[in-house]
């Protein structure tokens, strides 16, 4: 592992870089390292790859972090290119510089594949920690600026597989703020890779779309029977394994009028977004589980009531109240919590 410390070229910071990799002698510092660096990346499914606009082998990382997997004696030397990179495209005025370790791994398991790693973690935001302490019989407090290694800021792992299609790549990126792009975009330049999350993903979200935006269009339809294909769709990506475009639309649609409607919004959501679902893949539970917000079953009934669709569409009716001039629902059920 080495450190590097890169600034906002912008304000008149430096690129102070380290002349040869850190000596880790201590155990505890070896582990809170692994923790900091490593725990992030726990829950994530998602993979990228790099990328580029002309040729794959002029993406700057892609290329440092080929040399190093191909030669290790090339860690410093493409450590200091690497840093130097990010500091060229550290000029946004609300970029924080900040610590850059790189660090190289060895048996990493990336699904169920052991393979070497390359780290690029970046720190920007510094806590302050109060520091308890026994002197001369008596409890002192004091305090230390440091890092939170419960907080990685920004983080990358280049996994040594798959190296023709640009590797395996997970990254973190704790800022969401436009600003923060860089760091994916212009810095690292990925996409995502055309596996089961992305495919997974991009079914789930072009299926609320249709069912949104698309049906309403074609066919009188009130919020509950929105509601209610939501469920259906949530239902068959939880208990499929499977993706398959006919099943989905019979179970879940029914109607041939709005299967046929279903498959050629898959081909306009397709061209649009230029994104490919195929008739076939397999549903991705991790994607699945991060896109539950677009199944939310709320019916939101001007600011006095929230109705929250779990189960059956039989138990909800739609009415007028002519007396009051009102929209009203009926909802059935047997046992009150």
């Amino acid at each position: 592992m080495t450190i590097h410390k890169v600034g906002n070229s912008s304000n008149d910071e430096p690129l102070l870089c380290s002349k040869a990799p850190l000596q880790l002698e201590d155990e505890t510092i070896s582990q809170l390292l692994l923790t900091y660096f490593i725990q992030p990346f726990a829950k994530t499914a998602e993979y990228f790859r790099f990328r580029h606009d002309a040729d794959l082998q002029l993406n700057e990382i892609f290329q440092y972090c080929r040399r190093i997997f191909t030669d290790q004696n090339e860690f410093q030397e493409q450590s200091v290119n690497i840093a130097k990179h990010l500091y060229k495209h550290s000029t946004h005025p609300k970029i924080k510089g900040g610590e850059l370790y790189i660090a190289y791994f060895s048996k990493c398991q990336v699904d169920g594949e052991e393979v070497e790693a390359i780290g690029i973690f970046k720190s920007e935001n510094r806590d302050t920690y109060l520091k308890v302490f026994l002197a001369d019989e008596n409890y002192q407090v004091n305090y230390e600026d440091g890092i939170n290694i419960n907080k990685l800021d920004k983080g990358c792992l280049v996994f040594n597989t798959e190296e023709e299609d640009g590797f395996k790549v997970s990254i973190i990126d704790t800022n969401k703020q436009t600003e923060a792009v860089y760091w994916k975009d212009a810095f690292l330049q990925v996409q995502r890779r055309e596996d089961s999350y992305h495919q997974t993903e991009t079914a789930v979200d072009m299926c609320k779309q249709f069912i949104h935006n698309k049906l309403p269009t074609e066919y009188e339809m009130d919020r509950v029977d929105q509601v209610d294909l939501l469920n259906k769709s949530a239902a068959y990506f939880k208990e499929k394994e499977q993706f398959q475009l006919d099943d989905f639309a019979k179970e879940v649609l029914g109607h041939p009028d709005a299967i046929a409607s279903f498959k050629e919004y898959r081909n306009e959501y397709a061209d649009h977004f230029q994104q490919d679902i195929p008739d076939e893949f397999e549903i991705s539970a991790p994607a699945v589980k991060k896109q539950q917000k677009v199944f939310k079953s709320i019916l939101k009934l001007d600011r006095n009531f929230h109705v929250y669709i779990h189960g059956n569409r039989e138990m909800i009716e739609r009415g007028f109240d002519e007396a009051t001039n009102m929209n009203y629902y009926k909802l059935l059920f047997e046992n009150e919590a």
